[in-house]
């Protein structure tokens, strides 16, 4: 009966296989280096963008800045202005009074007789001199005090209007020095935007040759051939000495009489990497969300690997998530699965576990909006030992999880 039932479910692993292939596209070392350089390129003519961008932000900065300084400037001169143009509308009103106290002296009801009046009432040759030349002068006095009005209101406007021209003038370059800024700053955002940073992606590229030369693999060799055969046999040995391979046939399953959940996994043996819960945001795969982020009613429930694996780094993202990676076998290959927003890892590098040991529990750190899972599976790894990837390589290298784990709208059980 058994022998019939393990029939079955090898064929149904066969078939599962070629229903969901791995993304996997063979390289060699050779074609990983020149992968390396190609990039290796690539990224520091990034780096050498970045650091032209920041210069230009700078210069935009002091420009802003002096413009700033100017609208200020030109802010306390329309204050000084208005200030000026208030003190001659008093001394215009000053002087518009006298001119009419002047007129009021000298005429009378009947007009401009009163000037001559005046000067034909002298008594003497010489008085009528005088009083004509005294008429001459304040007719003279009161037009030159309207014409000096009139050229002060005139100056006055016109300054006030050239003044308030540049105020506009410097707030809208401001403007546009700082959409030309914050175009900069989205460029190099852009650059930087979902990735490592560039110097660690180079740190880590080179990194992948160096592990692959460590472990031996040739020039020629299918690199995920090479590391899963060297890298198996280190994992077998290592999982001999900490955990014991779970037992999961259905034997067994009849068997626990717990209180806890019994774990079903799916039939090509991966599992849910929490006891309850349910997807947030799904998998788009490349240029996209490159995994599933998963929810809880428990903020801070445990997180346990979805297949038996190696811990193969723990360690903060750029964006400060705390992130746990573990390589599997599956299929004669490797695959390995990311674990990231952890409030805590209970793991280390180099460390076998099992599906049922806990790795840490589930957070909101880094780049998050909330407490979730962001859970990846891809066929090589940029930042594992013998990963055999860069980091453009990987994110092409992702595949959806649910091809492997069973993730239905909520559940209740691993």
């Amino acid at each position: 009966m058994n022998r019939k039932k393990n029939k079955i479910v090898f064929v149904a692993i066969c078939i599962l296989t070629i229903i969901t292939p791995l993304n996997i596209k063979a390289q060699t070392r050779r074609q990983l280096e020149e992968e390396v350089e190609k990039r290796t390129k690539e990224l520091q003519a990034e780096q050498e963008k970045i650091k032209e961008n920041n210069i230009k932000i700078e210069e935009k900065k002091k420009k802003i800045e002096n413009l700033e300084t100017k609208i200020k400037e030109t802010v306390e001169k329309i204050t000084n202005l208005q200030k000026e143009i208030e003190e001659n509308t008093k001394s215009i009103e000053k002087k518009s009074e006298e001119s009419k106290q002047i007129m009021a002296y000298y005429q009378i009801s009947n007009g401009e007789n009163a000037y001559l009046k005046y000067a034909f009432g002298a008594s003497t040759i010489t008085d009528m001199i005088y009083r004509v030349s005294l008429v001459e002068q304040l007719t003279n006095y009161n037009e030159q005090i309207i014409k000096e009005l009139k050229i002060l209101i005139e100056e006055t406007n016109k300054k006030k209007k050239e003044i308030t021209k540049e105020k506009e003038k410097q707030t809208t370059l401001k403007k546009d020095l700082q959409k030309e800024k914050e175009n900069i700053e989205a460029e190099n955002k852009k650059i930087k935007a979902g990735m490592p940073s560039i110097e660690e992606q180079i740190k880590y590229d080179k990194k992948q040759i160096d592990d692959l030369k460590t472990l031996g693999c040739g020039m020629d060799e299918d690199i995920q051939s090479c590391t899963y055969r060297i890298l198996k046999e280190q994992e077998a040995e290592q999982e001999k000495e900490e955990v014991s391979p779970p037992i999961n046939d259905e034997e067994n399953e009849e068997e626990n009489t717990g209180d806890e959940p019994i774990s079903k996994p799916s039939t090509n043996g991966f599992y849910r990497p929490i006891e309850y819960g349910y997807i947030t945001q799904g998998y788009s795969g490349y240029g996209g969300h490159l995994g599933v982020d998963i929810g809880s009613s428990n903020k801070t429930i445990p997180i346990y690997p979805i297949k038996n694996g190696t811990v193969t780094a723990t360690y903060y993202d750029n964006y400060g998530a705390l992130v746990v990676k573990i390589r599997h076998q599956y299929n004669g290959r490797f695959i390995y699965s990311t674990y990231a927003h952890l409030s805590r890892w209970t793991v280390s590098s180099g460390q076998y576990v099992s599906y049922t040991d806990q790795i840490g529990n589930m957070g909101n750190t880094g780049y998050s909006f909330g407490p979730h899972l962001h859970l990846e599976i891809t066929t090589c790894d940029w930042k594992s030992f013998g990963g055999g990837c860069t980091w453009a390589t990987y994110q092409k290298s992702t595949m959806s999880p649910t091809s492997l784990i069973s993730l239905p709208g909520n559940w209740t059980n691993r």
